[in-house]
């Protein structure tokens, strides 16, 4: 085994590696700021805008000492799609990442739309707000996908192996994002993305083609950030909001 093969093959060992990190994200910042983990969990857009492009960096600067390109590494190609093909695929990665996300919501908490489901978009400064409306979803599906599935899928030999653990990683990060020490809490948030993820991880591993996967990650992150915005510049809105669940 060469050593560019041997740094390769120690890539899905990075899959735990955004759990850890969001969970100590939060833990640090309670213990500095004296305040409780609900009381920051807002913060939760920001501190995953700056995760992804650490894990971005991450990747890119192991990716090249494994001798392979971001581009390589998550198997990007230029042109050779379908755009209706493109489209409905979007199309049904959205609404099964919308619908497990409900479903998730009706099975833990009896509503669709349960407070600690609303409490992800509570408001946050409105500059950073507007900011990070940006930046989330440019950066979301460069980091996760290129963890999860180029590092993940496309480094794992087995074909069982290769879906079930960087799926199972995949949606375990969202339990820490933001972080909130509550079984059920913590069930819900997994449950509600691991549909999602391992529908990602079964194309991914058949097609080899993260194109439809990240503009769809990349819309979803969009739709979350407009409702952050929504309610960090509209006074009132979120409060609004609480009073229809």
């Amino acid at each position: 085994m060469t050593k560019t093969t041997e740094k390769s093959s120690l890539l899905p060992l990075l899959l735990p590696s955004r759990s850890i990190i969001f969970l100590l994200i939060f833990l640090i910042g309670s213990a500095v700021t004296g305040k409780e983990l609900k009381e920051i969990n807002n913060w939760w857009s920001v501190a995953a805008t700056l995760v992804n492009i650490v894990t971005v960096a991450a990747i890119v600067l192991l990716a090249r000492k494994s001798g392979r390109s971001y581009k390589e590494l998550i198997n990007y190609r230029k042109g050779g799609r379908s755009v209706k093909k493109t489209i409905l695929l979007v199309y049904v990665f959205v609404c099964v990442g919308m619908g497990g996300m409900y479903a998730a919501g009706f099975i833990f908490y009896g509503k669709f739309m349960p407070q600690v489901s609303l409490d992800i978009v509570s408001p946050i400064p409105a500059a950073l707000a507007i900011i990070n409306l940006i930046l989330l979803p440019l950066t979301v599906p460069f980091a996760e996908d290129g963890l999860y599935l180029g590092c993940g899928v496309g480094k794992i030999r087995n074909s069982y192996a290769a879906v079930i653990v960087p799926a199972f990683f995949y949606a375990l990060q969202h339990c820490f994002i933001p972080t909130m020490f509550d079984v059920k809490y913590m069930f819900y948030r997994f449950v509600s993305f691991l549909p999602l993820t391992v529908i990602f991880c079964v194309y991914y591993r058949r097609k080899k083609d993260p194109f439809a996967i990240m503009i769809s990650h990349a819309i979803l992150d969009l739709a979350t950030g407009v409702m952050i915005m929504l309610t960090s510049v509209v006074p009132g809105l979120y409060e609004s909001w609480q009073s229809m669940i």
